[in-house]
């Protein structure tokens, strides 16, 4: 008898297996569905740390999670309600994860007694999990191969076919409409029609598994949402990162230039600028992370709106070099897309520790501009931000991301560029007025000098390492001068405060509890904070976004409530920042560093013990 379907409000899925099961590919292509479904969505690709780990084993396992709905949607879930497992590592990894009751979708011909035990099974865990959950037992690696009997392919390229095979199960599930994958998959193989069709032969054939086991399943329905109208594009953090450095180049009427070393997780930026030289952007793959900011020095040098890219390990070898163009003076946008560390720690896990290495982890006095993006779809806006403030400024700008922004997804409304993201000021010198003297570190009323582009005439001057003497530039070894030039580099840095926006509150400006976060961890404290304002709690988030110099208000803001939690991926860093910055504020911090972004739940039950105590 056939069930009747369900409507739901949302829905989280996982799709894992082993690292070459495509499950991004398979996450990827059911949030593309859905977004053009009109659902909201999030998602939280999660790859392996091991890039050679052996099949079948937990260290390889791949994930992604998606969260639709009919709502906004602001975190990948908690929870997913629904696992699909190609494989007992997979199960084995992730079912501590999944909701009480939820579903297990089980490739059972992948749990052999051989990658049971790879996995830590000592016999087949399925049985035994159907007295908590749905399970649904599919012979998802054989029926691809029946499916494909008549194909040409060879068997190993069949069973590649088999992530279509599930996504296929899950559209029937949910009531996802398959043609915007049929279509991708044929402009993808476009030049190999026999694997086209197979993968299409594959989707269909595990949407007409699950209809056929429709009377023992549930199926669902999840409405479009109910969100601001206009044109989107879903988007991930690195590529929204490298969309708005190349408007905020047409912004400043400059070259866009990046130099940058590949490194998970912000290699993915250099491949998204690498595709648009029509808006004449020059990407450099150089041999080390010093080669790549140095050479962004040079183009900055050279006059253009200069880039570099990386995780924590390559800033710290980027450290001195960032010391220089602190010296120089010059524009440079250095972006960080942190992972967990130290060392190389782990490099596809998300990570907030990085904040004391961006404001001070230089040799001398140092100090530059920090901000860090949000969320995925406000990468463009920080990148743009981040590019505004090093022009307008003349000093180098960190950029803070994360893996967790920087790989997740999200639904972004195209802005209007003309209207929001239009005006960069740019302080160069030109021939119109050339002076008698030239003075390369002669300021304005924001001590900020002015930008000569070498070859201009009338604006010859020196530059190098060396400090500088006041306004000439020339090299100083004046004890006098140099605690001139500290006071004057850290004052410009400061008088930034001048050039953003006041910070926002989103709740009471006063209260019994302030949360504080910043980066990625935005989606998580916003969706507890608000959850808690509803249940009659006095409770505010204040999210950071401008890190060095902060908003001028802020303070004010702490000193208005009650008390104040700090909620970060790592050990407290901001939180130290902010007592050492305001003293008497005693700001707590709630923590984690697990390489994992927060639930929603356990902030929720850290924000009420601390608006009970």
């Amino acid at each position: 008898m056939k069930q009747l379907e369900k409507s739901l409000e949302s829905v989280v899925i996982m799709f894992s297996g082993d690292s070459g099961d495509g499950m991004q590919l398979t996450g990827t292509q059911f949030s593309n569905t859905s977004a053009l479904m009109g659902n909201d969505i999030s998602t939280f690709p999660d790859f392996p740390a091991e890039i050679r780990a052996p099949q079948g084993t937990i260290a390889g396992v791949s994930g992604f999670q998606v969260h639709i709905g009919s709502k906004a949607i602001n975190t990948p879930g908690d929870e997913p309600d629904v696992l699909v497992a190609m494989n007992p590592a997979a199960l084995k990894a992730n079912l501590a994860k999944l909701k009480k009751g939820g579903s297990v979708i089980a490739n059972i011909d992948a749990f052999t007694e051989l990658n049971l035990k790879k996995a830590g099974y000592t016999s087949d865990p399925l049985p035994e999990l159907e007295s908590s959950y749905q399970v649904i037992k599919a012979n998802i690696t054989n029926q691809t191969l029946e499916a494909l009997k008549d194909s040409p392919l060879d068997t190993k390229s069949k069973g590649r076919c088999k992530n279509m095979y599930a996504l296929g199960m899950v559209y029937f599930i949910f009531g996802r409409d398959p043609e915007s994958t049929i279509k991708w998959v044929e402009s993808k193989f476009g030049k190999k029609p026999e694997v086209a069709q197979a993968n299409i032969t594959t989707l269909k054939a595990g949407m007409h598994f699950a209809e056929t086991i429709e009377a023992s399943i549930s199926t669902y329905t999840i409405a479009p949402a109910k969100i601001e109208s206009g044109i989107y594009t879903q988007i991930n953090g690195n590529t929204g990162t490298a969309w708005g450095f190349i408007q905020a180049a047409q912004a400043a009427n400059l070259k866009l230039f990046l130099g940058s070393y590949p490194i998970t997780p912000a290699t993915d930026i250099l491949h998204e600028l690498s595709r648009h030289k029509n808006f004449e952007v020059r990407t450099f793959q150089a041999e080390d992370e010093i080669a790549g900011i140095c050479s962004s020095i040079g183009a900055s040098f050279a006059g253009a709106l200069a880039i570099t890219t990386s995780s924590g390990p390559g800033i710290a070898l980027k450290s001195e070099a960032i010391g220089l163009s602190v010296v120089y003076e010059l524009p440079l946008v250095i972006v960080n897309v942190q992972r967990g560390g130290p060392s190389t720690g782990l490099p596809t896990k998300t990570e907030q520790s990085d904040l004391y290495q961006a404001i001070w982890g230089r040799n001398g006095e140092c100090p530059l501009i920090v901000v860090a993006a949000s969320r995925p779809n406000d990468c463009f806006e920080m990148a743009f931000e981040a590019s505004r403030l090093t022009l307008e400024h003349m000093t180098p700008v960190i950029l803070l991301t994360d893996g967790f922004i920087a790989n997740g997804s999200e639904p972004w409304k195209i802005p209007d560029l003309k209207e929001q993201f239009n005006k960069i000021k740019v302080r160069r010198e030109n021939t119109a007025h050339i002076p008698e003297k030239y003075l390369p570190y002669k300021r304005d009323d924001n001590l900020v000098r002015s930008w000569a582009i070498p070859g201009t005439p009338g604006f010859e001057h020196r530059i190098g390492g060396l400090e500088k003497q006041v306004e000439t530039g020339n090299v100083s070894y004046d004890p006098t001068n140099h605690e001139v030039m500290c006071h004057i580099r850290r004052d410009k840095v400061a008088n930034v405060v001048k050039n953003i926006p006041q910070q926002t509150v989103e709740g009471d400006l006063n209260g019994d509890l302030l949360v504080v976060s910043w980066g990625g961890t935005y989606g998580a404290t916003h969706s507890a904070v608000k959850e808690l304002q509803k249940q009659g709690h006095k409770i505010s988030l204040m999210h950071l976004r401008y890190l060095n110099p902060m908003p001028s208000n802020v303070e004010k803001i702490l000193k208005s409530f009650r008390r104040i939690v700090v909620a970060e991926l790592n050990l407290g860093q901001m939180k130290d920042v902010l007592n050492a910055k305001f003293p008497t504020i005693n700001a707590l911090g709630y923590n984690k560093v697990q390489g994992l972004p927060f639930k929603i739940s356990e902030l929720m039950e850290v924000f009420s013990t601390h608006l009970k105590g």
